[in-house]
């Protein structure tokens, strides 16, 4: 209990750095932000009226109380081209992007620790270097192209599967459907990295004595692998796919893009495109704190796997 009330404390300036540089955002665009937004032509009553509505007529350190008043009540501000409150926004499209996420992160683990124990297991042999070639190939392949690929292959020639969006009724449900060429686009780097990260980390710990006495005693290669190698060699690999995590946040910008995915990384883009400064802020924060969030329960996960940790 006290190891992680410490890692909560320690997640405090983690969080106040966040926001602090989400805040400073729209400061450090080059110009003025609001003649930005509204471009040429804007009458000075326009920007008058804009800059109080943000708040940009107030002295910078009035600014910052304001905005961190609004974080904690949650309360982003105002989309100035969707005209709704930005956190009424980020809450009805956050869910896809999490559950684009997961989906992917769910595919990369269920590919990369099968891949990586064969790989382990058979070092050295045609199928450790034919797992080699394809998390080259899937390490080298970015998402920008892998994603018009698949969508040519599966939806265009094949017809399998539909191109964009999430559900072809337009609702808020996801349809299972639509969810597989985003996953496989933005899972696919994901799962070669987490191949080789297993390979490695499996090699290690097959090489170790205690396996060797388990062998002995006369264990099957099954039981050897799976309730000695196996937990010992994923503790690495935890920390990783909390890394690995906040990566995919920042990844489904390209691929919710590609596939017109109705998460929060096609909102971003929306928001740049229209200069939409107060809807960026909001996304960025979304995604910093989610990533902040993520990387605590990784900690706290690791700990419990590790359990030398917890001493």
């Amino acid at each position: 209990m006290k190891q992680i009330l410490n890692r909560l404390v320690l997640t405090i300036p983690v969080v106040w750095l966040v926001v602090s540089l989400v805040f400073l955002l729209i400061h450090l665009v080059p110009g003025d932000p609001i003649e930005q937004m509204l471009g040429q032509g804007a009458t000075p009553a326009d920007i008058a009226r804009l800059r109080h509505l943000y708040g940009l007529d107030k002295p910078l350190w009035k600014q910052y109380i304001d905005y961190w008043a609004g974080v904690l009540h949650g309360n982003l501000g105002v989309s100035i081209r969707l005209h709704a409150s930005v956190a009424s926004l980020i809450a009805s499209r956050y869910p896809y992007t999490i559950a684009l996420t997961v989906a992917a992160l769910g595919l990369a683990l269920a590919l990369s620790i099968p891949a990586g124990i064969f790989a382990a297991l058979h070092r050295g042999r045609w199928l450790d270097q034919v797992l080699s070639v394809v998390s080259l190939f899937g390490l080298s392949v970015p998402a920008i192209a892998l994603g018009p690929i698949l969508i040519l292959v599966f939806s265009i020639l094949l017809g399998w599967l539909p191109v964009s969006g999430a559900n072809a009724s337009g609702g808020a449900s996801i349809d299972w459907r639509y969810i597989i060429l985003p996953a496989v686009t933005m899972g696919t780097s994901l799962a070669a990295i987490l191949t080789r990260m297993v390979r490695t980390a499996m090699l290690e710990e097959l090489g170790k004595d205690y396996i060797r006495t388990a062998r002995a005693k006369g264990l099957s290669e099954a039981a050897v692998v799976c309730r000695h190698a196996l937990p010992n060699a994923m503790v690495p690999i935890v920390t990783i796919v909390g890394l690995q995590f906040g990566a995919l946040l920042a990844g489904a910008i390209v691929t919710e893009t590609i596939f017109s995915w109705p998460g929060i990384g096609r909102l971003v883009v929306n928001a740049i495109d229209s200069r939409d400064y107060a809807l960026v802020q909001g996304c960025l924060l979304a995604i910093g704190l989610t990533y902040v969030l993520v990387n605590l329960l990784t900690d706290l996960v690791y700990r419990w796997v590790n359990p030398r940790m917890r001493t």
